[in-house]
Parts: C-alpha cells; structure tokens; sequence
C-alpha cells in the first residue's frame, strides 16, 4: 500500500464538521469509482504533534503509485464534478503539505544480498 499524507490547517472561520463533510464527498466518491483504496481523516490531540504540521492529517491509501497517478489525473481533469468536490476542500484549508510512504518492508524485497 502507498500512503499519500495531506498535513494542512483549516481556515479561520471554517468549521470541522464542514471540512469533514467535503473532504468525504470528494475522497468518497474518488473511493467509490476505485480511484483510491481509503482514506483516513485524523485531527491532532490535545495539542501534541509535530512541529510544522498541521492539525488535521489525511492519509490516502492506493495500491500502487499506478492507482494514485490515475486519482492525479482524475482531479487534474478540473471538470465536473471532481472540480467542485477538489475545490470544496482547497477552498477550507492552509498550511497544505503532503508526504508519500509505503508499507515497509515492500513485500518483493529479497534478503541477504543487499550491498550497502
């Protein structure tokens, strides 16, 4: 599994439960056409957490990079209705980061021949 993490702030003014909302008809309709496998919505707690990231984190699971550059192209079509979904949650957040991991350790790696 490859994990796209999205660390980012929401906007003044802009309610939690707003955001949620949004980013579920736009990550859940990229999940219901397969674009992705899940998602994850976490929020900081009671403050902790490091420094430079944001309050809110979501993590993104696809198969395979394949799966997450057919979701980048989907939502850089920027027609309907994934341009409204995508925007819906441009439009609440700041302090965007984003990060890419994997399951480790990959599941092909071989053992014992490593040279460094």
């Amino acid at each position: 599994m490859d994990v796209y993490q999205i660390s980012c702030d929401l906007k003044p003014g802009v309610r939690d439960h707003a955001f949620l909302v949004a980013l579920d008809g736009y990550l859940g309709a990229l999940k219901a056409s397969g674009e992705i496998e899940g998602w994850r919505l976490l929020r900081r707690k009671l403050g902790l957490g490091m420094p430079g990231l944001g309050e809110f984190q979501i993590l993104i699971e696809t198969r395979d990079l394949a799966q997450l550059d057919g979701a980048f192209t989907v939502a850089s079509t920027r027609n309907e209705p994934v341009e409204r979904a995508h925007h819906g949650v441009n439009s609440l957040v700041q302090n965007f980061q984003a990060a890419l991991y994997r399951d480790f350790p990959d599941p092909h790696r071989k053992h014992g021949e490593e040279r460094f």
